[in-house]
């Protein structure tokens, strides 16, 4: 069973992390989200969840306004060929959220270690990152340094990924 939100904030308390949450109707785009931006300081994101041809998995969490070209972002990232969107079904079984609600947080169902994480480097220009907390009615911001401890707490490596936005 995937973890709540609740669970989210219980695993985030006991590593010591502090984070505020706002509530909001869903959102589903950067562009439904903009009207946020005078409420919510802080870098915000957006989430690509990809897959190669050898199903190796990628998620890569940028700034809302970074371009990620699918052409060519599988170089960067070592995927075996060029990359496509990941099915709803395979993002449900391996980060436990839905689309719209892909989010960095996801990685804390990712129990086995199957999706490789990117950061987008622009993303570290700020001292708060703020991402959805499995969620898409919700938003949560983290320290940008209470962000890489839960990265590594879930057992994932953080990798940053140069998108120059």
């Amino acid at each position: 069973m995937p973890a709540t939100p609740d669970d989210l904030f219980s695993y985030l308390r006991n590593l010591g992390i502090e984070t505020t949450t706002i509530s909001h109707p869903p959102l589903f785009t950067v562009a439904d989200s903009q009207h946020l931006r005078g409420e919510i300081a802080g870098g915000h994101t957006k989430n690509l969840f990809l897959k190669d041809k050898k199903d190796n998995f990628f998620l890569i969490t940028a700034d809302e306004n970074a371009a990620i070209d699918l052409k060519s972002v599988h170089k960067t990232i070592g995927a075996a060929s060029r990359v496509s969107f990941g099915k709803p079904e395979a993002l449900l079984e391996l980060l436990g959220v839905t689309p719209g609600a892909v989010t960095l947080f996801a990685l804390l169902n990712d129990t086995s270690g199957r999706v490789k994480f990117y950061l987008d480097e622009s993303l570290l220009d700020h001292d708060v990152i703020n991402a959805h907390p499995l969620t898409n009615d919700a938003t949560t911001s983290i320290r940008a340094d209470d962000m890489r401890r839960f990265v590594a707490a879930t057992g994932h490596e953080l990798n940053i990924l140069k998108t120059g936005g």
